[in-house]
């Protein structure tokens, strides 16, 4: 499939970007971006230097994904959400001259496969968000998420557990979850880890 990248997109002509995926208007992709096949870049999203993405993702209008993030397969950003990279940021030395690349190291924030940040949410380096974890809009995520966890708030703690179709899972006892959508079948092995049973 031919990739669709609207005329008034920025894309760097050393950015890799796979087969079927369309970047929409004024998106911003950076020097060595790589994105996945059949991805889409909403209006006005920036993916910034080197950034990596797998295939199948969703990165909504006006998101920031600032390197060296590096997402999943079929990893959903919701608008406006931002993925941080600067630990310490300032805009100038402590002799109040400009910062330069030089001058700080960029970390990244990493996210699991099928993995949804919501609108709003801010993901701060260099955290990772576990395999089909959902961010709740507007959330501010400080630690690491683990796979499967729904967190909320600032800053985001877990609220519920989620299955792979995104919905809260219902308890059934002995430790073990039900998706009320498909009904697979998940085991809480400790308070942070929840593995599949059934998909």
């Amino acid at each position: 499939m031919a990739v669709k990248i609207l005329p008034s997109a920025d894309v760097d002509s050393s950015a890799v970007i796979g087969d079927g995926s369309s970047i929409w208007h004024l998106a911003q992709i950076r020097d060595e971006a790589v994105i996945g096949e059949n991805c889409i870049i909403g209006r006005g999203a920036y993916i910034g230097s080197g950034v990596t993405m797998g295939k199948n993702c969703k990165v909504q209008n006006y998101a920031l994904v600032y390197e060296p993030a590096k997402l999943g397969d079929g990893v959903f950003i919701g608008p406006a959400a931002v993925l941080t990279n600067d630990q310490f940021p300032r805009a100038v030395n402590t002799d109040l001259t400009l910062k330069s690349g030089s001058d700080w190291d960029a970390v990244g924030v990493t996210i699991g496969d099928g993995a949804s940040i919501g609108a709003r949410a801010v993901c701060i380096a260099p955290v990772t968000i576990g395999k089909w974890a959902l961010v709740a809009a507007g959330a501010v995520v400080t630690k690491d998420v683990p796979d499967f966890a729904l967190v909320a708030g600032v800053p985001a703690k877990r609220i519920r557990w989620v299955g792979r179709a995104g919905v809260p899972l219902e308890e059934i006892g002995n430790n073990l979850f039900r998706c009320p959508q498909d009904q697979s079948r998940y085991r809480q092995v400790s308070e942070n880890e929840l593995v599949a049973e059934s998909i």
